[in-house]
């Protein structure tokens, strides 16, 4: 037979009815029987009380003796009152047991028993406080109504203890706390939030110390559907950003920013927002100590910078940290590693200096790069603005230590030439038009540059071999994008003769297309260089130099340029018309016979006429009035009346020489006047040389013409055998 002594039967009977009357009688008479043992210094009676409580009620397979066990152990604290810190292990682990108890009401009863042994032993509970929290964690989320709120009344009771206890182990609990973020249940979360409140609200508790440990899962906790959780959670986190910024000298901004990176890519808006709007004050507070973790940065908040109306609030703020983020890279990050500086200013809003920022600043580079060179392929034309906005000013700032990564960014930049958004290749042209012309390229050569086409061009003076290199690739994806040629060739070349210098652009690209093997799309590529050249405003100054040829240089020039124009006949004798070589446009137009007059040809002639009318040949017209010394262009434009069919343009130009006046007839004018063959420096330039040349290309286009016409013919031929 069970020994149950101290205990009488009828204590026994009771504490194992199914009523709470009967057991609450037995209660009593425990607290009575406790207080004579301690009256009496009874320790030995009082443990096995304690011992014959725990083991045949309270872990007894009976629910009601489960009950009477648990209400005997309060009874018992109760009854000890200070002297219960003594038995409070032996007291508190059964009770804690019945908190997963299947049956709702031992669940309650358990929270009811524990409410009174804590109230009675107060500070000695702490000992035992994450089985106590592990335990309240899980009845926080109990579907029973009753148990959830006596969970809450102990919690309170909790709270209290730990807020006036000075030996709580904060450090010991962490891991529990952490570990517990990441439910998902509304009202565990709830629970979680409130502890953590509560714990920052203690004057002796530094809980920044340990918010890396738990921000993630509170801003996991801040997505809840809940919106009372949600406040109480976003309230928490706002009291957390005001301590950061009163105090930030032991805030660990290191282990935390990678956490709101992450976060700043949230699906949910308030935990977008919130998370970006630490990212801006930790910029703010810890300034250049947040550069090694620039590539991070850019990674949360370049996708940021496109959103729509409807996340205006994101949108800016994360525009403001990517403006911040620039403004900490100064013109000292290009120096070299060794002589990396010491941060020892705070931020602009900070008087007292950061502990954090007595460190060496190295700004990591090729991760920036790498986000960078990944985001310029986004989505979104925005963010493709704000990555080529960030090359550039990388360029400005860091000019030799970006450059080390220049091969990586290089084909990415070329590629975005076919961007549809027309801000988009405005923006990657001024990059590389900066990468071009920067000192810093000086001497940077790849394998790739050591290339025979690229090494054909000349070095042109302020320019680094990548200059050459951007114009190879240029003309590279022209040649194999007719679309962007046709679309966007004029826009690209006629950018770049306002960032570069249009005379080293024209320069290059005419000779790079000497070295053109495919010959169709060198003529199509010297009939757009031709049109820019003759009517874009951007090359004035260009024009008025080749119009003039008043020195070697622009003679120079001339005979760069004629050696491409070769590929186009009609631009040939543009370019003549332009310098004012009329006797060579002559010459050229007696060759025009042999050549295969196509409507694409008529076309280009058609066009050049109506050039002719045009403001831009104003000066050739006005010669034409005197015709002494100008006989070469009147017998020029006659060539092309000649090869005009009877046409609008053949109209146009025709009366224009009608009205040539009969030099014979005009009254003779006193000022000195020349013909313009006469320029001195023309005679550096070899007409004969050059009109052979033209022969050679030509024949050069002829015979390529004939495959592709033999090709033709044999499926005209094919087609008529399969009909």
């Amino acid at each position: 037979m069970t020994d149950f002594a101290p205990l009488n039967a009828a204590c026994v009977r009771a504490l194992n009815d199914k009523l709470y009357d009967k057991r609450k009688v037995a209660a009593l008479e425990i607290e009575r029987m406790v207080k004579e043992f301690v009256a009496s210094n009874d320790t030995e009676m009082i443990k096995k009380l304690v011992s014959v409580l725990t083991v045949e009620f309270a872990m007894s397979h009976n629910p009601n003796s489960r009950k009477g066990g648990l209400i005997g152990l309060a009874a018992t604290a109760i009854a000890l009152g200070k002297e219960s810190s003594t038995y409070i292990a032996e007291m508190i682990r059964p009770v804690l047991a019945c908190f997963s108890d299947p049956d709702s009401r031992v669940r309650y009863y358990a929270c009811e028993a524990l409410y009174n042994i804590v109230k009675v032993a107060r500070g000695s509970v702490l000992a035992f406080f994450n089985e106590v929290f592990d335990g309240l964690s899980k009845l926080a989320a109990d579907p029973d109504v009753n148990v959830k709120n006596g969970s809450e009344l102990l919690d309170r009771l909790m709270k209290d203890i730990v807020t006036e206890s000075q030996s709580f182990d904060l450090v010991s609990f962490m891991p529990l706390i952490r570990e517990r973020i990441y439910t998902t249940h509304s009202f565990a979360r709830q629970f979680i939030v409130s502890w953590v409140v509560v714990l920052d609200s203690v004057p002796h508790i530094d809980m920044l110390v340990f918010l890396p440990e738990i921000l993630d899962g509170m801003l996991h906790i801040l997505g809840d559907q809940s919106k009372e959780i949600r406040k109480m959670c976003e309230s928490a986190l706002e009291e957390f950003l005001r301590e950061i910024k009163k105090c930030p000298h032991n805030v660990k901004f290191e282990e935390m920013v990678n956490i709101l990176n992450i976060q700043c890519q949230s699906q949910d808006e308030l935990i977008q927002f919130t998370a970006i709007t630490w990212l801006k004050e930790f910029l703010t507070i810890a300034g250049r100590t947040m550069l090694p973790f620039a590539s991070g940065l850019l990674t949360a908040i370049l996708p940021c910078v496109a959103y729509e109306d409807n996340k205006k609030n994101i949108r800016e703020v994360a525009n403001s940290v990517n403006q911040h983020l620039k403004r900490l890279i100064t013109l000292e990050d290009d120096k070299d590693d060794d002589d990396s500086e010491i941060v020892t200013q705070s931020t602009e809003k900070s008087e007292t200096v950061h502990p954090h920022q007595h460190q060496h600043v190295k700004l990591q580079l090729a991760p920036m790069v790498d986000v960078l060179t990944r985001h310029l392929l986004h989505n979104s034309m925005q963010t493709r603005m704000s990555v080529l906005k960030w090359i550039y000013h990388l360029h400005i700032k860091i000019p030799n230590k970006i450059f080390h990564h220049v091969e990586e960014l290089f084909p990415v930049l070329l590629k975005t030439l076919s961007d549809p958004s027309d801000e988009v290749v405005l923006l990657d042209l001024e990059v590389l038009a900066e990468i071009a012309s920067s000192p810093a390229g000086q001497g940077e050569i790849s394998n790739e540059m050591t290339d025979i086409t690229m090494l054909s061009a000349t070095p042109v003076p302020g320019m680094n071999l990548y200059f050459i290199k951007f114009m190879v690739n240029l003309m590279k994806l022209f040649s194999t994008d007719k679309q962007l040629l046709e679309d966007r060739g004029s826009f690209i070349i006629r950018q770049l003769c306002l960032l570069l210098n249009s005379e080293d652009i024209y320069r290059a690209l005419s000779e790079i297309l000497t070295h053109e093997e495919e010959l169709k799309f060198a003529s199509s590529m010297v009939q757009t260089l031709n049109s820019i050249l003759i009517t874009s405003t951007e090359l004035f100054d260009l024009r008025n130099q080749l119009k003039d040829l008043k020195t070697e240089d622009s003679c120079a020039l001339f005979s760069c340029l004629y050696k491409s124009w070769c590929h186009n006949p009609v631009a040939t004798v543009s370019l003549c018309f332009l310098t004012q070589n009329y006797k060579h446009a002559c010459d050229l137009l007696h060759l025009f016979g042999d050549l295969e007059v196509t409507v694409d040809f008529l076309t280009e002639i058609d066009k050049l006429v109506q050039l002719i009318e045009s403001p831009i040949f104003t000066y050739l017209r006005l010669q034409l009035l005197d015709v002494e010394h100008n006989q070469y262009l009147v017998k020029s434009l006659y060539g092309l009346l000649m090869l005009l069919p009877q046409s609008s343009s053949f109209s146009t130009l025709r009366h224009r020489l009608d009205c040539v006046p009969n030099y014979q007839l005009l009254p003779k004018d006193d000022r000195p006047t020349s013909s313009p063959e006469d320029r001195p420096h023309l005679k550096t330039i070899n007409f004969e040389e050059l009109l052979e040349h033209f022969k050679k290309v030509q024949l050069e286009h002829t015979k390529a013409k004939r495959p592709r016409a033999r090709n033709m013919e044999e499926v005209q031929a094919v087609r008529k055998l399969d009909f």
